[in-house]
């Protein structure tokens, strides 16, 4: 029997392991470095709340072609992250700027 789907992605947000957190970065730095990435990309101001919304979305529009429990494991785990991001750094226009000439997109901000 597998594991609960709801389980598997509070542990892989909440109690990521720091061999996680060597090889990728805080979830949340990450998150906020993807978002000054794809402002250069596009020319477009990006959150880091809209980086999560983004990964939401197409873990979702896969899951309308094929079932694969991945998929759905990986956006209840980003809408995890999310929530977990929105309580450190708001949400729309209270969501604290990322300061793009910070190291750590903001990481190490204290609240």
């Amino acid at each position: 029997m597998s594991k609960n789907i709801l389980k598997e992605a509070d542990e892989i947000i909440n109690n990521r392991s720091e061999e996680k957190e060597r090889m990728y970065g805080p979830f949340e730095e990450g998150m906020r470095r993807a978002a000054m990435i794809c402002a250069g990309m596009t020319g477009k101001e990006w959150s880091g709340s809209d980086m999560y919304a983004a990964l939401v979305a197409l873990k979702l529009s896969r899951h309308s072609y094929n079932y694969k429990e991945d998929n759905l494991l990986d956006a209840v785990a980003y809408i995890g992250g999310l929530d977990n991001y929105i309580k450190k750094y708001g949400y729309g226009p209270t969501e604290k700027p990322i300061n793009l000439t910070d190291a750590d997109a903001g990481y190490g901000d204290k609240q």
